[in-house]
């Protein structure tokens, strides 16, 4: 077990500790954090899967006291949010976005990273990379550094955003009582990050394939 909780900690903060710590306003912070992590450069070390999971396990405990269909759209709406804001900056920024020097929030082989991403899969990636940590928090940018028609870009962050806040925050909520999941949490939320990533392992094997065939 301590293992699986070591693994858990070098995801980020431990959500559930940190929103029981805050009580009344912890739906309201978790909505910043998604904002953040989708749309601020600074925010790639978020733990968003688990805390967006953390979140619809709380509100099934009514801890948080949120409606969960509001509580999903207002997490729907912060990442769709986050990402506009992101896509302006890496518009306003340009290629200057790859100059900048490495510091202890940014790594400039994250955006690297990031923009083979995106060169490899295209449109595709904004929907993909919402299942990817950093790379989620750095697309958004990349996007606007490329100069993605930006109603495509906003139709895509929209589904993006739907699969990602809404189908985890529901498997949160759904599984939240169930007692082996309170007992076992760690656990779960590195179970969560493995199945977030499936749609990336399926897409990069179809792509192999793909490749193979030609």
């Amino acid at each position: 077990m301590h293992a699986f909780t070591a693994v858990v900690h070098t995801l980020g903060p431990d959500p559930e500790a940190m929103l029981k710590s805050l009580g009344a306003v912890a739906f309201w912070v978790s909505l910043a954090i998604i904002f953040a992590e989708c749309g601020l450069l600074i925010g790639f070390f978020l733990p968003g899967d688990s805390l967006l999971f953390i979140v619809g396990m709380l509100i099934a405990q009514e801890f948080i006291a949120v409606n969960i269909g509001v509580a999903v759209l207002l997490l729907i709406l912060a990442a769709i949010l986050g990402n506009i804001v992101g896509y302006w900056i890496g518009l306003k920024a340009g290629p200057s976005l790859f100059k900048r020097p490495d510091s202890r929030f940014f790594k400039k082989e994250y955006v690297e990273k990031t923009h083979a991403f995106f060169e490899k899969y295209g449109a595709r990636a904004i929907v993909m990379a919402r299942f990817v940590p950093v790379v989620r928090t750095f697309i958004t940018a990349i996007a606007g550094v490329g100069k993605m028609d930006f109603r495509k870009y906003v139709v895509f962050s929209f589904i993006g955003a739907v699969l990602w806040a809404g189908l985890v925050t529901l498997a949160g909520y759904f599984l939240g009582n169930i007692e082996f999941v309170k007992k076992n949490i760690e656990i779960i939320l590195i179970l969560v990050v493995l199945i977030s990533i499936l749609p990336l392992i399926f897409e990069y094997i179809k792509h192999r394939r793909e490749r193979a065939a030609g």
